[in-house]
């Protein structure tokens, strides 16, 4: 008995894809940087989000901790996709109010503390904020001479000095500070004529921006979805939990958007948008990756392929949940992630556009409207007609193994 093959479905490209207002996507970005949300201190920009979808007219719902997920009404509502940026960034916390009157931090998510050294930033007490400076322990080259340049790096070789009159530990408990402080340092923006931006936390606001922008590029169009989508944003990817908790069982394809990282070995570009095809997770799922590829390809949206060894993103959360779904990951290219960040005007753009062809495009296979099914509509990588066979055939050891005596020189 033979069973029809479900294919990726072949989308011919619309006539244009709807226009990208950029200015409201940079707009966006500045305002998510001027919110601090490092993990677990997120929920005013959880409120900022719920109020630009609003703004939009699309209707949401909000989990317990903050997670969003938006609705985009398609022409059919299975099987449904999402497609998901992370609102939280890195930062760090108070780990010990120190004798000298400083402070010791541990880091919130995964970062050097290298490009912690120097930063301003904000500590957000029980009562009020405080600012101050993340500094080396030996900072002053006219107090420790050549052991400023060959001194540790590590979270143990920094604090932070309080700008308050603190010399003592009980100088410290007397502003009101505590362990377990939440601390954001400052983003330092820097946005050039020629497109380059810079900044902490482009990961991931910058593609929170562009989730918005792609979702207001629909909205502006008036153009529905083959089916439901559902944008959603994360309120813990830096510390791996990520979309789990936004997920229903309609969803069957889930894209992620995040950073893309541009450095030696790999294949990323500022100017580009990324589609990785493996990161320390393992492989995404090859139609909804091939079928993002043939959409970049058909309209033209500057792209490149890539394989990161040291990432993971709200996908792996999400199929470590135990969701049954097919997952991506495209991004921004960028480079020094989890640094001071840098991108160009160039990646965003390519980014929505891709974002917005992948939301406006038809579902990798109806059969995913199902959870579980039979065969028939299951898809196809290669077809048995294109596998291809070893040229060289190998001989039947029968015909040349000595069977008697001295045989692999024996007796």
């Amino acid at each position: 008995m033979t069973h029809p093959v479900a294919r990726p479905t072949e989308d011919t490209p619309l006539t244009a894809l709807p226009a990208l207002d950029y200015a409201y996507i940079e707009e966006t970005l500045l305002q998510l940087l001027a919110i601090p949300s490092p993990v677990g201190l997120t929920d005013g920009v959880v409120r900022y989000t719920a109020n630009r979808l609003e703004a939009m007219g699309l209707p949401y719902e909000i989990t317990r901790r903050g997670a969003i997920r938006a609705t985009i009404k398609g022409r059919d509502p299975k099987p449904a996709r999402a497609i998901v940026a992370h609102l939280d960034t890195l930062g760090a916390m108070v780990r010990e109010l120190k004798p000298n009157g400083r402070v010791g931090i541990v880091p919130i998510g995964h970062w050097s503390s290298r490009f912690a050294e120097g930063g301003r930033l904000t500590i957000f007490t029980d009562n009020q904020q405080l600012r101050g400076t993340c500094l080396p322990l030996k900072t002053s080259g006219h107090a420790f001479g050549g052991e400023i340049d060959t001194q540790p790096v590590g979270w143990e070789q920094v604090e932070v000095r309080v700008d308050q009159l603190s010399n003592s530990k009980a100088d410290l408990e007397a502003l009101g500070l505590n362990v377990g402080d939440w601390i954001a340092f400052d983003p330092q923006p820097e946005i050039q004529p020629d497109g380059y931006i810079n900044s902490r936390y482009l990961d991931d606001k910058a593609a929170v921006a562009v989730l918005l922008g792609a979702c207001k590029a629909i909205v502006d169009s008036g153009r529905m979805p083959a089916v439901d989508v559902h944008p959603l944003f994360t309120i813990t990817e830096e510390v791996g939990s990520g979309s789990s908790a936004a997920l229903q069982g309609e969803i069957a394809e889930m894209v992620s958007l995040d950073i893309a990282i541009a450095a030696p070995g790999q294949n990323t570009n500022e100017q580009a948008a990324t589609i990785c095809m493996q990161d320390m997770s393992g492989p995404f799922d090859y139609h909804l990756t091939h079928k993002l590829i043939n959409l970049a390809q058909l309209h033209n949206i500057s792209h490149r392929r890539d394989v990161f060894k040291y990432y993971r993103s709200d996908s792996a959360a999400a199929v470590e949940a135990g969701n049954d779904i097919r997952t991506a990951l495209i991004g921004f290219g960028a480079d020094a992630s989890h640094g001071y960040e840098r991108t160009h005007k160039d990646a965003l753009i390519s980014l929505t556009q891709l974002s917005v062809a992948y939301m406006l495009s038809n579902p990798v296979a109806r059969r995913d409207r199902k959870s579980m099914g039979s065969l028939e509509g299951f898809t196809e990588q290669i077809r048995p007609e294109d596998m291809l066979t070893p040229a060289t055939q190998l001989p039947d050891p029968e015909s040349f193994f000595d069977q008697g005596e001295g045989a692999f020189g024996g007796r």
